[in-house]
């Protein structure tokens, strides 16, 4: 398990229940993160928790929600700054599909990565760190997870591999703040709910060849 009661606000919601096994967040209208490509705009002003480390990990959380409106999204979040960010969720686009992707925001440009799903209401992500580049995977049981995308940070600085050690450690780097967010860009709002949240040492291992 993992204790969000110690875990920072970025852009704090009117309401959010914060316990030591759960997190819920109600979304105030029209918040959003995104950096500039195609649409031209900027939004950055949705709730996010995260907590902090300098270490590789692996953080598991569940999430159950009820989307309300077009955009609605909730899942993790790994927010820098403004410029430099990393979310994954499910954003809800109509009755008849939903996108499970991720955006990674490198010196203020974002990218999105999308699959078009069924619409649930709950899924699990799995985040993994190794130095400044970061595995997000998804699971609709809890138990098979599939691989959504490998992502490096800029501002982590540069990758480092041994390739000839098949899990080589790595040195202490610049700390990671990472947690959970959720967000309503259009006037809507909806509260989902973070549980079966765990942190572990990282169980991405390093590649070998």
């Amino acid at each position: 398990m993992v204790d969000f009661t110690t875990a920072k606000w970025v852009f704090a919601p009117k309401n959010s229940v914060v316990e030591k096994e759960s997190v819920s967040i109600t979304t105030d209208p029209e918040t959003d993160f995104w950096q500039r490509s195609y649409y031209g705009f900027r939004h950055d002003n949705a709730p996010a928790l995260q907590l902090e480390t300098s270490d590789n990990f692996t953080f598991t959380a569940k999430v159950q929600f009820d989307y309300q409106s077009q955009f609605d999204q909730c899942g993790l979040i790994i927010y820098l700054d403004s410029e430099n960010w990393f979310k994954a969720s499910i954003e809800y686009e109509n009755a008849q599909y939903s996108r499970l992707g991720s955006v990674v925001t490198n010196l203020g440009y974002s990218d999105w990565a999308t699959s078009d799903i069924p619409l649930p209401n709950e899924i699990w992500y799995r985040l993994s760190r190794r130095g400044p580049d970061f595995l997000i995977e998804s699971s609709f049981d809890g138990q098979s997870f599939n691989q959504m995308r490998i992502f490096h940070l800029h501002q982590l600085g540069e990758t480092t591999v041994d390739m000839g050690r098949a899990n080589p450690p790595l040195a202490a780097q610049t700390p990671v703040k990472f947690g959970v967010y959720a967000c309503s860009p259009l006037p809507s709002s909806f509260t989902p709910k973070f549980s079966d949240m765990s942190l572990e040492p990282c169980k991405w291992l390093a590649h070998s060849v």
